[in-house]
Parts: structure tokens; C-alpha cells; sequence
């Protein structure tokens, strides 16, 4: 196991929770699950943190991620022709003998000299992230320029962060068998072709196992937001649903199964804990209960509510998207912005946290009047409570997509973390 450089909470490494393939077991997954990092565990991490990029592919590797980059929502007929069109030619490469492996004992990136970097230029070529040309410029057996180019152009597709390195994540990726990512397309197929209809001329849809959100408008997508979403035993829900109102600096009212599982064990050991977050108790006569009232060793505390103040160290931050559903799920800011940068984004317990949240925001209050982009960044700074409803409700959706093609020829993947494909956690991604 390995501790994350900014907590003090275990995360589990890629071998231990690496789940195997079709037909794999649940038993990483539920080692992930047990080790994931709680709302109340995220609460004590260091104030400190680094503020990620807005987008995962800005900055140098920008155009490189951006050329296969589409405009078109996952959930659209587009979708549909493209899967229907990339599963021939995916079929085709498996009667071929499907992608070579790639094992190597040390990490490969660019200056790299191996034997097994002529390999990997075969596995790029038949994957389509490498032109055949290319591949035969230059040594056979060094990472250049070109073969750089070619594994980031591969990261991007799997989900990962595009830095060129062929790490054990990305050579675990690349060693997926080729028929399992058919049954992935094919089983993703359906889910599309269920949703593809007319959902709006403004919509914004969570694609759970990216944990990334579109905001799509008019049939195209016009951003796209890193999210966090839920770990393998507190899923975020498929809904459909209506954005009706946003919450500036709320309350945080700390669900029963948080209180149950998170906070009861956290209090046993660090009595002042609740005092330190600025989480209070009242009974159901809303009047307020000191801690030391509480018996921590027995189930009394569930029967009680939990509330954090607003401020800095408020579970959801700044802000709330709320949407009326029965999983009573929300899309909220974060205080703890350095997990955006993660490959692998599922710590919460259901809820979506969002990247650079304010532009959503700006977004979804766009025809409501009196919110001007300024009007947005001020209630945002100012500390205020505040509640703006939408004048327009903005319809809400989110699904379990792992496999998909863009209207470019571009085939994604990303990891059946909830296994709902049958297939299981194909690479546990640190």
C-alpha cells in the first residue's frame, strides 16, 4: 500500500487491486472500496493543496489531446454510427491475432533503448495511435519523438494523464485483450442507443466511469468538467433528472450513512473532530446537542442531525447543483481540488464533485436574470448564503459508459468500475 503524499489515508496500489478480466471477481474492487478516502477522512487533509489545471490535457500535451478531442455528446445518434462503424474494424484487427503485449521490467519514455520498444510501436500501429510510416522512422528500438506522440495519444483515450511515460498502468491497459474491448463496445452500444434520443437543447451529462461531465448545447458540447464521483461501495446512480437551483456556500447536512460509517469511528478516536470541522448536532427539535452528550459507542448519534457550516472547510466548498432524486446526490465544489488530477477519480460517496465548478455554474444561470458571469463570481467570494433558482431548469443525466467512438474514428475505453459491464476493474489506476 501507499500513502498519498497529501493525507494520511492508505491508497491502494495498482497489483493489489488489478481485478484480471472476464469474469474477474469482486474482491479488488471491494479492497479499493475499504481503503477509498471517506467525506469526513477528506475533511482532514492538508489545506495545502495543489490546485490542478482546469482541463487534464492542458498545457504542453494541449494539442496533442485536443486532436482527438469531439464536439459531439456521447449521448447522441453520432455516437451510435461511430461505435457501429469502429466495431467492424476492431473485429477485423482480432481475427489479425489482436494487439501485442508489452511487459517490460522498467518504465519507458522518451531516450529510452529497449527491444521492447519495437514491440510497442506494433502495439500503437494496430491500436490506430501510431501511422505505419512512423513506426518505421527512426531506431526500431529507441522512444522518440514519434512514438512519444503515439503512447500520449493512447493515454487520452484510456482515460490517462497524457504524460508519455509507459509506466505498469499503462502497459496493463495496453495488455487488455482485444475481445474484451469488443464486449465492452457492444454492451455500451445498447446503453447509447437507449439514450440518444432528444434530451435537450441544454443538457449536462455525467459519464460516471470518466468522471467527467459535458455541458452540451444546441448537439454540441461546448466544456468539459474532471468530476470525482463514487467509490465501488457508494456508487453515484444512473438518474435523469432537472438542475432547478444552485446553493451558494451551504450547509452540509451529513447523510445517515456517512454518520454511521464515517463519523461515529472518527468521533471514538478524536472527540474534539466534529468541534475542529465546524459540524454541529441537533435533535429533531432543532435544538443543539453538545458532543459530550453523545454516546459515541452506541448507535444514538443516528439519531441526531449533522451540519457543517459554510467556509473553507465545508465538504462543498463554495457551491451545490441541486437536482430533485431519490438518491438525494448533488453536484457540488470541493475544497480539495488535487483529486482532480488523479487517473482514478472515485473517492466520494455519491455525490459529483466538479473541476472548475464556477463555469458550470455561469453556464447553468446564464438565462436567469440578474446572474451575470460577474453577478456569479461575486456570490461565489463574497461568503454569503445564497439560493439562485434557475429560470429554465436545465435537464440532468447521468450514465455508466465505458466504451465509446467519436464521429473522428476515435475509440475510447475506461475501466467496468462498478462492473456493471461484467467484466470488473480491468486496471486498478493509482
Amino acid at each position: 500500500m501507499h500513502r498519498h503524499p497529501a493525507s494520511n489515508v492508505f491508497r491502494p496500489t495498482r497489483r493489489a487491486l488489478l481485478a484480471g478480466l472476464a469474469g474477474a471477481t469482486l474482491a479488488p474492487a471491494a479492497a479499493f472500496a475499504q481503503s477509498s478516502e471517506s467525506p469526513l477522512e477528506a475533511l482532514t487533509r492538508a489545506q495545502a493543496v495543489r490546485e490542478w489545471q482546469q482541463k487534464f490535457d492542458a498545457g504542453a500535451n494541449a494539442a496533442q489531446a485536443e486532436r482527438i478531442k469531439s464536439e459531439t455528446p456521447l449521448l447522441s445518434p453520432e455516437t451510435v454510427v461511430a461505435i457501429e462503424a469502429a466495431l467492424p474494424m476492431l473485429r477485423d484487427q482480432q481475427a489479425r491475432g489482436g494487439w501485442p503485449k508489452i511487459q517490460s521490467p522498467m518504465r519507458l519514455k522518451v531516450g529510452s533503448r529497449s527491444e521492447v520498444i519495437a514491440r510497442l510501436r506494433q502495439r500503437l500501429v494496430a491500436s490506430g495511435d501510431m501511422p505505419p510510416d512512423q513506426a518505421r522512422m527512426g531506431y526500431h528500438d529507441t522512444f522518440d519523438s514519434y512514438v512519444d506522440a503515439a503512447v500520449r495519444r493512447f493515454q487520452v483515450r484510456h482515460g490517462l494523464r497524457p504524460d508519455g511515460v509507459v509506466d505498469e498502468t499503462v502497459m496493463e491497459v495496453m495488455n487488455v485483450p482485444i475481445e474484451t474491448r469488443i464486449s465492452q463496445l457492444e454492451m455500451n452500444l445498447v446503453r447509447i442507443r437507449s439514450m440518444s434520443g432528444n434530451l435537450g437543447e441544454r443538457y449536462i451529462f455525467m459519464n460516471i466511469p470518466a468522471a467527467e461531465l459535458e455541458m452540451v448545447e444546441q448537439g454540441r458540447v461546448v466544456e468539459r468538467h474532471n468530476a470525482v464521483v463514487g467509490k465501488i461501495d457508494r456508487q453515484t446512480p444512473i438518474l435523469s433528472s432537472s438542475v432547478r437551483e444552485i446553493n451558494f456556500h451551504p450547509y452540509w447536512h451529513v447523510p445517515v450513512s456517512i454518520i454511521r460509517k464515517d463519523l461515529i469511528p472518527k468521533m471514538q478516536t478524536e472527540p474534539d473532530y466534529l468541534t475542529k470541522n465546524h459540524i454541529r448536532i441537533f435533535d429533531n427539535h432543532g435544538q443543539e446537542v453538545p458532543p459530550e452528550a453523545v454516546d459515541w459507542n452506541s448507535v444514538q448519534a443516528t439519531t441526531y442531525s449533522f451540519r457543517q457550516d459554510p467556509g473553507g472547510d465545508n465538504a462543498m466548498s463554495t457551491v451545490k447543483v441541486t437536482f430533485p432524486n431519490t438518491h438525494d446526490v448533488y453536484m457540488h465544489d470541493t475544497p480539495f481540488k488535487d483529486l482532480f488530477g488523479d487517473n482514478n477519480r472515485f473517492y466520494s460517496s455519491g455525490c459529483m464533485r466538479i473541476q472548475n465548478i464556477q463555469g458550470l455554474v455561469t453556464w447553468l444561470l446564464r438565462d436567469t436574470p440578474g446572474w451575470t458571469p460577474e453577478a456569479v463570481a461575486n456570490a461565489l467570494a463574497d461568503g454569503q448564503r445564497l439560493d439562485a433558482k434557475l429560470k429554465t431548469p436545465v435537464p440532468v443525466y447521468t450514465n455508466y459508459i465505458t466504451a465509446w467512438a467519436t464521429a473522428e474514428g476515435i475509440v475510447h475505453f475506461r475501466d467496468d468500475i462498478y462492473n456493471k459491464d461484467g467484466v470488473g476493474m480491468l486496471v486498478a489506476q493509482e
